[in-house]
């Protein structure tokens, strides 16, 4: 099982970028997925979230209205379209997986981690 997190760098405050989370050895729509970052000396933060047969989502307070999650089953890739970034968005972030998602809403408000996590992407919001 191996996620991968793609699509960050460099974008200018107000700017857009759309992060891509893969998936290798099985199949991303048998899970629930989550977004999170973690910026140079601070706490992991979740994002969002989207489940898996109805495509349930949820998102934080931080990132409502300017973050959207989707999933393209065909592709076995979870996005993270990120509108509006402000230099508070810039931190490195990481998707994962789970089966449960009640659990995968529980991780992103905090309490707890994730099944699978794949390796970041850093994403820089700097003029």
């Amino acid at each position: 099982v191996q996620l991968q997190a793609s699509g960050g760098g460099l974008v200018q405050p107000g700017g857009s970028l759309r992060l891509s989370c893969s998936a290798s050895g099985f199949t991303l729509s048998s899970y629930a997925v989550g977004w999170f970052r973690q910026a140079p000396g601070q706490e992991r933060e979740g994002l969002s979230c989207i489940g898996r047969r109805d495509s349930s989502t949820y998102y934080q307070r931080s990132v409502y209205g300017r973050f959207t999650i989707s999933r393209d089953k065909a592709k076995n890739t979870v996005y993270l379209q990120m509108n509006n970034l402000k230099p508070d968005d810039t931190a490195v972030y990481y998707c994962a997986a789970s089966s449960s998602w009640d659990l995968t809403v529980q991780a992103v408000q905090g309490y707890h981690g994730m099944d699978y996590w794949g390796k970041g992407t850093l994403v820089t919001v700097s003029s």
